[in-house]
């Protein structure tokens, strides 16, 4: 091969494919020495060398320098196979390395195809994937349109590697915000934690280093202008921007605005949040569906329940005569286990051995014993609820029958006499999942509500959590450790 040949085909790929000059000289020096093998024999002793200043080859063979002549004996077809194979390797792992450094971080592409299942985007130099799994729920793309996504997973195929995108994942509602709001990358204001239900609702919880600037204003921006960029590149999906806190009693009650939170007891033995409100505000904390509570625990990492003081008092009176009539288990005992925020036997069967043999004095066998109880009463319990559902389910199923029933016209003398007229067939049973939608729908009538006034505090940025406060947990039972 021609040196200065070489050295433009070097370049060129270092330019074009923003390959290392020094990954391709050594395919090269790979290749010829592949080829060489298969002239002088493959147990031939040869090393090849390439100038990386004048492009010149030199190769050793069993310790003796050949000639150039030599070497242009080596068979050129061969050596360019060889040299084409390691290049494409040589792009892949650059390619490899350039979008591992990449994931989690957002990119932007043209669609190319969009046919209702995976989707291709054209990063450029390369084409990502993006499965429907990773799809925002109810979203429509179409081939020509741009769209961001954060990077998920790059694997190896072959020669070729395969980059998988994802626009369902809470790092990509974090990036978005990172790219519309300036004081998020000068370090002004800073992102501490993202909960997200795709194409429904996600959370962000920011918090300020600066004292004078408020985060919440900062994120929804003029009129809203910067929060409501963020929500079209999402297909119109809720968020809500909150104040963050280290202090879990104020961080929690800012998670599950609108609601008005009365008290939270932290357990930290089991990482519960026990949140009392009123009765009018229940459906408020919960949220459609449980929604607002579950992506409050996300972003909190504690784990929320949500009663009323009276439940409260009703579930620890059951603990504590429950867990009673556990062998080994006395009234002084159950009280405890309840204030550290045990208040079923789920919660009782995986307690740490450690954590009840410190706090009862019992031997290792009698605390297995107690756990080995605890696992029965619990899957009694489960398998009482189960069939509880179901019949609830088959009562609700009849009475839409005798519903449906009632509410289905007589036939009309003429019906009946017209030969053209064929019997209709009469109406299907909602089935199980619609009537639970239905009445799902029903119920959670008041929690759309309350998200729709979730989503308008949070785009006002209006409501902040400011100057809530959780009571302390030892001033109401049960009396719980207090996060530090």
């Amino acid at each position: 091969m021609n040196p200065q040949d070489i050295l433009r085909y070097v370049d060129s790929l270092h330019r074009e494919k923003n390959i290392d000059k020094e990954i391709v000289f050594s395919a090269i020096e790979s290749a010829l020495q592949t080829a060489a093998k298969r002239q002088y024999g493959e147990d031939a002793d040869i090393v090849v060398r390439l100038d990386r200043q004048s492009g010149q080859a030199q190769a050793v063979l069993d310790g003796e320098p050949l000639g150039d002549d030599q070497i242009g004996r080596i068979g050129a077809q061969t050596a360019k196979q060889v040299i084409i194979q390691k290049v494409k390797e040589a792009e892949r792992d650059s390619l490899m390395l350039e979008y591992r450094e990449l994931i989690g971080q957002i990119v932007s592409g043209v669609i190319g195809r969009a046919d209702g299942g995976v989707a291709t985007v054209n990063l450029g130099n390369v084409e990502a994937i993006l499965p429907r799994s990773e799809q925002i729920p109810g979203e429509s793309l179409h081939a020509g349109e741009r769209i961001r996504a954060v990077v998920f997973e790059v694997r190896a195929t072959g020669n070729r590697i395969r980059v998988v995108l994802s626009r369902t994942r809470p790092q990509l509602v974090q990036r978005l915000f990172e790219q519309e709001i300036p004081e998020l990358s000068d370090g002004t204001i800073e992102i501490k934690s993202v909960s997200r239900e795709p194409g429904y609702r996600s959370k962000v919880a920011v918090a300020s280093m600066d004292n004078q600037v408020d985060p919440i204003a900062v994120c929804v921006g003029f009129r809203g202008s910067r929060i409501k960029a963020v929500r079209e590149e999402l297909a119109g999906e809720h968020i809500d921007v909150i104040r963050y806190s280290e202090d879990p009693l104020v961080l929690v009650p800012n998670a599950l605005q609108p609601a008005t939170v009365e008290q939270v007891l932290l357990c930290d033995m089991i990482g519960r949040a026990i949140v009392l409100v009123q009765e009018d505000q229940l459906s408020l904390a919960i949220g459609r569906r449980g929604q607002n509570v579950r992506l409050a625990s996300k972003l909190c990492g504690w784990d929320i329940e949500i009663m009323t003081g009276n439940e409260l008092e009703e579930q620890i009176s059951r603990a504590v005569s429950g867990f009673s009539e556990l062998d080994g288990v006395t009234e002084d005992l159950a009280g405890a286990l309840v204030e550290q925020g045990y208040l079923s036997y789920d919660d009782l069967s995986v307690i740490e051995p450690d954590a009840l043999m410190e706090m009862s004095g019992l031997t290792e066998e009698q605390v297995d014993r107690i756990v080995e109880q605890a696992e029965g009463k619990a899957e009694e319990a489960e398998v009482a609820a189960a069939e509880e559902r179901r019949q609830r389910r088959d009562r609700e199923k009849q009475a839409q029958d005798t519903a449906e029933t009632t509410a289905a016209p007589e036939p009309t003398p003429e019906a009946e006499a017209s030969p053209a007229a064929e019997p209709s067939a009469p109406a299907e049973p909602a089935s199980q999942a619609e009537q639970a939608d239905s009445s799902g729908e029903q119920a959670d009538s008041s929690g759309e509500q309350a998200d729709a006034g979730s989503e308008q505090a949070g785009s006002d940025g209006e409501q902040t959590g400011e100057g809530q406060e959780g009571a302390s947990p030892g001033d109401a039972a049960p009396t719980s450790q207090q996060s530090s």
